[in-house]
């Protein structure tokens, strides 16, 4: 099917309507037993998709454990006890790394699911968790396939040019600064940095637009894909806007986030809420809802046919 270029999307005009829905879902009237019901679909939507932050060191000068430097304290105890318990390590490792696949994978199912369960409680403003889990039983199997091939192929893809780099690293550490080692060390950086960027923006597009054509149109994610690609082929300064907003979107929530927190200090029950899975998204509710249903309405100003808002549920 061909897709005309609208004449007119912007990023502004989903930021009112956004908000109205949000007042309307949780506000109008406010309904504490609806917020739970809706948040548990919100909460699955994003199981296991916080982010986290680790933290860095850096030295100064020669590295002390380098090449010519001491050896570190206590290593050879470190490395003979490793060996030791090498064959309990092995087992451990076993039995462990499967239990945590099968963990990993069961979030990524029960995420594919919440993500049509709570499209449908925002574009049909109704808390219902029965309904869209058996409605979109297909639709959700066929995104957790999708997503489970996306993460094999991200990370085939990353691990080469990752390998390349550390290698680079290690010689450089071993002989010192070379050109041609420093220009190998920037050149497997990029490709790792642009093949991270076109992975995520491919899980982006698909969490927001692939997401709702599927939701209204078909249940596999590959026909999804097909038709937004359709549009993304004579929109792509608009989707480039699009994802350049969302950013400044996610820094704003972000920074209401990280004040509610502060704020929540003051109460130490109050912090410590935000933390409990499934209670801080419904405490969240409100800025998560918006999230979702800005990039709801951004996506009907493709015609009304991306309209999620004018399905009867």
């Amino acid at each position: 099917m061909d897709y005309q270029r609208p004449q007119r999307v912007s990023v502004l005009d989903p930021i009112e309507p956004a908000i109205e829905r949000v007042r309307l879902m949780l506000f109008q009237p406010f309904d504490l037993s609806k917020w739970f019901t809706i948040g548990f679909c919100a909460w699955l939507a994003y199981l296991g998709g916080g982010s986290s932050g680790a933290g860095s060191s850096s030295h100064n000068g020669r590295h002390p454990f380098g090449p010519g430097g001491p050896e570190m304290p206590g290593l050879p105890a470190i490395r003979d006890t490793f060996l030791t318990h090498l064959p309990l390590i092995i087992i451990g490792a076993a039995v462990t790394i499967p239990v945590v696949i099968a963990i990993l994978l069961l979030f990524c199912w029960l995420r594919s699911r919440g993500q049509f369960m709570f499209v449908h409680c925002v574009a049909g403003n109704v808390a219902e968790v029965a309904v869209p889990w058996k409605k979109f039983s297909r639709h959700g199997n066929s995104l957790f396939a999708f997503k489970i091939i996306l993460s094999i192929v991200g990370f085939l893809a990353l691990t080469i040019p990752i390998v390349l780099a550390v290698a680079a690293c290690i010689t450089l550490h071993a002989t010192g600064l070379t050109l041609a080692g420093v220009a190998g060390v920037i050149a497997a950086g990029l490709v790792v940095f642009w093949i991270a960027v076109a992975i995520l923006l491919v899980g982006k597009f698909t969490d927001d637009f692939v997401v709702p054509i599927m939701f209204l149109q078909t249940s596999s994610v590959v026909a999804g894909w097909r038709t937004f690609l359709a549009i993304l082929g004579v929109n792509k300064a608009r989707m480039f806007l699009y994802i350049l907003f969302q950013i400044v979107i996610s820094i704003i929530i972000g920074l209401i986030i990280f004040i509610i927190f502060i704020v929540g200090c003051c109460c130490c029950c109050a912090s410590i809420l935000l933390l409990v899975p499934y209670i801080g998204t419904v405490i969240l509710l409100p800025l998560i809802a918006f999230k979702r249903a800005y990039s709801l309405f951004y996506f009907s100003q493709f015609g009304p046919q991306f309209d999620v808002f004018g399905k009867p549920v």
